[in-house]
């Protein structure tokens, strides 16, 4: 899925948490990254491929220790929801690698093990007793909102419903090694582990880009087969694909659900500042709302500019039909468990462990109290950036389109894991 309406329109920067100076490990130094071009036909010269700056994450941002967990105030109300999307983590929590760097699988055994027969009457006392709190980099956060959208649509294309929905493509893969060695595994498909590129290998055998938006809305994919629905309305779809998930309603009333199956690669960019930068969001005369709200009402009435104006955002996710216990659960997130309304969170991995709990204090009182990390997102990138899941529905889309909260996070990490990265 993953997940969010990634519209950050602004982001600011809070002051330090007072008293927490940052503790990185002595010597850490994040892992380098290491790439080899692709195979190419014979004769042929390959061009170069930019290598990526090695990423940061947690402990390079700097951990430290943050206040008890029994004073932070947990009501038995959120302690309950944060328990049972804790547990589905745990299968997970237990074969992961953390590219965070804070925990490893084995710190998670103990609580875990807990959480499965822990009683949902003292849900609080669990968090308190085996979590401790850490402050990742100053400890200022950012919170939006995502929602699972319904939107006009259906399985087969027919006069009002021409916006295509398209399936995961097989020719999207993973860049495979330079100077490959006998027994080297080919290609890999998008939805398999790994860092390197992702993109597609033209005719020439050259490692290139995948297509943009912009060449998959003027037909990139076209008559390929792949197209699993088609939507009615291209700015409701456009969030759709925000979102990563959603439910297509057809106009027999049915509905189809789908989810995140992968994306082109191409970095997501938010048209919301496109929109602030040319002064048409705001409160003022003549503005739209900064909201998602807003920006569909502007996309609405101007079709022709706001196409373009999509355009500029060259991510592109496809999409599969949720069918059977998916349908049940609710949206799958990236830690392929659901997410819950109003427990669930979007992070960077890089800078929490997907799974962990987190406690935000913010200006938004909705977004207040413990949550569960469980889903990514294309824009959600940073220490202490998060995405909130708020249900499905009008409300869930109201509360989600408008999000815009700042405050401070702290990651629950289970007692000892501090020491141990701290040395104290």
């Amino acid at each position: 899925m993953s997940a969010g309406w990634r519209q950050g329109l602004a982001l600011a920067t809070l002051a330090l948490l007072a008293g927490c100076g940052r503790l990185v490990p002595p010597g850490y130094q994040p892992p380098p990254v290491v790439q080899r071009p692709p195979p190419v036909a014979p004769g042929r010269v390959p061009r170069p491929v930019p290598l990526p700056s090695p990423a940061g994450n947690a402990l390079t941002a700097g951990v430290a220790y943050g206040p008890p967990v029994a004073g932070l105030g947990l009501t038995q109300t959120k302690a309950v929801g944060a328990l049972a999307s804790f547990n589905d983590s745990c299968p997970k929590l237990a074969i992961r690698t953390d590219t965070s760097g804070l925990t490893q699988p084995a710190d998670w055994a103990a609580p875990c093990a807990a959480a499965a027969t822990w009683p949902q009457a003292d849900a609080a006392g669990f968090f308190a007793t085996w979590f401790e709190t850490a402050v990742v980099g100053p400890g200022s956060t950012f919170v939006t909102g995502y929602y699972e959208p319904e939107i006009a649509g259906s399985r087969t294309r027919e006069p009002g419903f021409d916006v295509p929905i398209y399936a995961l493509p097989p020719d999207l893969v993973r860049q495979a090694p330079v100077n490959p060695q006998p027994g080297d595994p080919p290609p890999v498909p998008v939805i398999s582990a790994g860092k390197a590129p992702l993109g597609r290998y033209d005719a020439n055998g050259q490692f290139v880009p995948y297509y943009s938006r912009a060449q998959i809305e003027d037909g990139a994919l076209a008559g390929r087969g792949l197209e699993i629905a088609w939507a009615a309305d291209p700015a409701e779809f456009f969030f759709l694909l925000i979102q990563g998930s959603g439910r297509l309603r057809a106009p027999d009333g049915s509905v189809m659900r789908i989810g995140y199956a992968g994306q082109n690669g191409w970095p997501y960019s938010g048209i919301g500042s496109i929109l602030k930068a040319q002064g048409l969001l705001g409160d003022g005369p003549g503005q739209y709302a900064s909201s998602m709200q807003g920006i569909v009402k502007y996309l609405h009435e101007h079709p022709e500019d706001g196409r373009e104006l999509m355009r500029k955002d060259a991510s592109y996710v496809f999409f599969r039909e949720l069918t059977g216990a998916d349908t049940v659960t609710g949206p799958i997130g990236a830690l392929n468990v659901p997410v819950r309304p109003r427990v669930s969170l979007a992070a960077d991995p890089a800078y929490v462990p997907l799974g962990a709990p987190v406690w935000l204090t913010t200006d938004r009182a909705p977004t207040n109290g413990l949550w569960v990390v469980q889903d990514t997102g294309g824009a959600i990138k940073g220490a202490n950036r998060f995405d909130s899941f708020w249900g499905a529905g009008a409300e869930a889309r109201l509360i989600a389109g408008g999000m815009d909260a700042r405050g401070t996070a702290l990651v629950l990490l289970p007692k000892g894991v501090l020491a141990r990265l701290t040395g104290r």
